[in-house]
């Protein structure tokens, strides 16, 4: 064997390569103006403050949806709803806050009807069966449980930085503010984080007629 030939590498890595399977962030053919959304965003602040959900730290709702007439059904632990997590080294399941029927939350907020989110839920809901819609907050250097939910949930990024992703089982992904709509599958173990120094903020929607493969 020639000196030329044993300073060959091999670069061939396909036999080891792993390819990130992103099947369960599916983004969806439909956009809104991302200028308007951040827009409606910033009036329902002005005069409405994040729900805490119960003392949860780095997090914070404004439910968007209601059940008909009935003001207590967004405040507190149904600002949150039930989830699964593994809190602990034993790695045992178990349930947190309190179950909720999604299907019930079908009045849209009459408070925040002269907002852009009137004409986006508007959309949404005549393409997909929902449940609550939430306007949700991740403070910056903070993440979320590693946890499971009852459904799919659907995004739409409305401010975000580079820092923030959404981690399902081993893949983590960024979704940009830009308008897109995202449907993730929340029904497995995942978390997300915000890395960024500044809030993330997510419109969401928990979506009850939608299967992933």
């Amino acid at each position: 064997m020639t000196t030329d030939q044993k300073n060959i590498v091999n670069l061939d890595f396909k036999k080891d390569k792993k390819i990130l399977n992103f099947s369960d962030f599916q983004k969806q053919n439909i956009k809104f103006d991302i200028t308007k959304l951040q827009e409606a965003y910033n009036q329902i602040v002005q005069t409405k403050k994040f729900d805490d959900g119960g003392g949860i730290s780095h997090f914070g709702a404004i439910c968007l949806t209601r059940i008909p007439g009935d003001p207590e059904s967004v405040k507190g632990q149904k600002a949150r709803g039930l989830y699964w997590t593994k809190p602990d080294k034993s790695g045992k399941e178990v349930a947190r806050d309190i179950s909720i029927d999604e299907s019930a939350y079908s009045e849209f907020i009459p408070d925040f009807e002269n907002t852009y989110f009137k004409e986006v839920f508007d959309v949404l809901s005549s393409k997909y069966k929902l449940g609550r819609v939430r306007i949700l907050l991740k403070e910056p250097r903070s993440t979320l449980s590693w946890h499971r939910d009852p459904e799919p949930r659907l995004h739409i990024p409305i401010i975000t930085n580079p820092g923030c992703l959404m981690v399902i089982d081993n893949v983590a992904k960024h979704m940009p503010a830009d308008g897109s709509v995202w449907i993730t599958n929340n029904t497995k173990y995942h978390n997300a984080f915000n890395g960024g120094e500044e809030n993330r903020i997510h419109l969401v929607a928990c979506v009850l007629d939608y299967k992933f493969n």
